[in-house]
């Protein structure tokens, strides 16, 4: 089976690909700015029709109960993405404008590995455990805690890693024995649509299980929020929105997960090879044009060295071209839409405005005269206080600090509203490990570690959300605990 252009252009609801009901709206390659084609624009009706066919299949089909038929839909998920990755590697550096390196990676082919995880998780999870017999108040009681699915979850995820968001919802919600109506951003609904088709052809997961509405109507998302039938929702996005999601969810109590914006900062001890520190830093910020929101956008170095600090980082960024996604060599595409280009290019001319300096970049690329290109911008001269170190840009910006020694760095690290990644270079083990554990963030790499994997959580502190994806507390957000107390008599 060919993917088919008619599957991306429609909503899956119901087990049953269907054209939107406010018609359909052009999908943007945002590294030429053609109309790729159409996705399917769906209004509310749709999504109280997918809501409504997600709520049936949990009350009504043994899909919370059967672990194995869960376990095996999830296999046939990626081995069907399996099959057909070429197509998908293609289709996601059109609808994404995501790199063809990195979609060997966490665009792609990670993601559809990280299912795996998912189903071994289910397969081998501890879904009851036996407390044993006791005597609470002086009555024999036989006790157990049983995990079970939480319920219908509403997804609703961003545009700058589709796959890997949408998968890291998708398969421990599955897993766990859920049902999912997955509400993608409209900038990247390909990549969200074709997962529908190939649940429909090539799995044996049932209808109503998985719902996918794709729309331009923002609102459809805090359908989801407020709908009582919908008992979790999964959010993956700004802060300003995560608090609009956690407000709407309070009027049912409903369970939220939120991860959410960060202006992470990557900590450059006196001791660490300068060079090497600065020149990481440039090359991260540029990777998908800085469109993650883990992402170390913050370099902050020993103030002694700032200039050679900044010269380092504006020589490796400078050198970096955004261009082509689809060729073999290019690390900075386009940011998604003319509007990401516009708020980037606003917060350049704010630094300006703030008294900073750009070492390098500072706007759109001469050579580049359609696509939403920006240049890899280094900003000097300004301090943790000025707003595009505190604001997230999400675009390929830099912004250096400078720092009086390890607790200065901390603390500048830790001034932030976000808390959700950081980085700590230092040539002595123990001092670099001792600098990262005071880090008020999620995860931290130390001289180049990765945490990215399917068994490792993610997530962040403060306003860059709650609770955690993936690994096994990933998994774990998608169960209720339930204990059940027997008398022995």
């Amino acid at each position: 089976m060919a993917l088919l252009a008619d599957g991306l252009s429609r909503l899956f609801i119901d087990g049953k690909l269907t054209a939107g009901g406010a018609g359909a709206y052009a999908t943007i390659n945002p590294a030429t700015e053609e109309v790729l084609g159409e996705a399917a624009n769906a209004d509310t009706a749709d999504m109280d029709r997918a809501i409504g066919a997600a709520r049936r299949a949990f009350d009504e089909t043994d899909w919370s109960t059967n672990t194995e038929l869960r376990v095996r839909g999830i296999r046939q998920l990626r081995d069907a993405m399996g099959e057909h990755l070429e197509e998908l590697r293609e289709l996601t550096i059109a609808d994404v404008g995501a790199p063809r390196m990195l979609t060997a990676g966490a665009q792609l082919e990670g993601p559809i590995a990280d299912l795996s995880f998912a189903a071994d998780t289910a397969e081998s999870y501890e879904w009851t455990q036996d407390l044993g017999l006791a005597k609470p108040l002086g009555i024999p009681t036989k006790r157990s805690v049983v995990r079970e699915a939480v319920g219908v979850v509403g997804a609703v995820t961003p545009w700058n890693f589709p796959h890997q968001i949408n998968l890291a919802k998708l398969g421990p919600a599955l897993a766990a024995g859920n049902t999912v109506v997955l509400k993608p951003a409209p900038d990247t609904p390909w990549v969200a649509a074709v997962l529908g088709e190939l649940i429909a052809e090539k799995t044996d997961i049932p209808a109503g299980v998985v719902n996918i509405v794709t729309s331009t109507d923002h609102s459809l998302g805090a359908m989801l929020s407020k709908d009582p039938r919908v008992d979790m929702v999964s959010f993956t996005g700004s802060t300003a929105t995560g608090r609009s999601v956690m407000a709407d969810a309070a009027a049912t109590i409903k369970r939220v997960f939120l991860e959410l914006g960060g202006k992470s900062a990557f900590l450059v001890l006196d001791d660490a090879d300068l060079a090497a520190a600065c020149s990481v830093a440039g090359f991260s910020v540029c990777l998908h044009a800085g469109q993650g929101c883990a992402i170390t956008t913050r370099l902050v170095v020993p103030r002694a060295r700032y200039d050679e600090a900044v010269a380092i980082a504006a020589g490796t960024m400078g050198s970096i071209k955004p261009g082509d996604p689809s060729k073999p060599g290019t690390v900075c595409g386009p940011v998604i839409s003319a509007r990401q280009r516009d708020r980037v290019q606003s917060y350049l001319d704010l630094a300006i405005e703030e008294g900073g300096r750009f070492a390098c970049g500072g706007g759109r690329p001469a050579d580049q005269p359609k696509g939403f290109f920006i240049e890899p911008t280094v900003i000097a001269g300004l301090g943790n206080d000025a707003r595009v170190a505190r604001e997230e840009i999400f675009g390929p910006v830099l912004t250096v600090i400078p720092h009086d020694g390890d607790d200065d760095a901390v603390r500048i690290a830790n001034d932030s509203p976000y808390g959700l990644s950081g980085t700590v270079f230092g040539t002595d083990p123990e001092r670099a490990a001792g600098v990262a554990a005071r880090l008020r963030a999620g995860t931290v790499n130390v001289n180049g570690g990765v945490w990215y994997s399917a068994d490792v959580p993610f997530g962040g502190y403060k306003q860059s959300g709650n609770g955690r994806e993936m690994g096994i507390a990933g998994f774990e957000e998608y169960l209720e605990t339930k204990a059940i107390a027997t008398a022995a008599n």
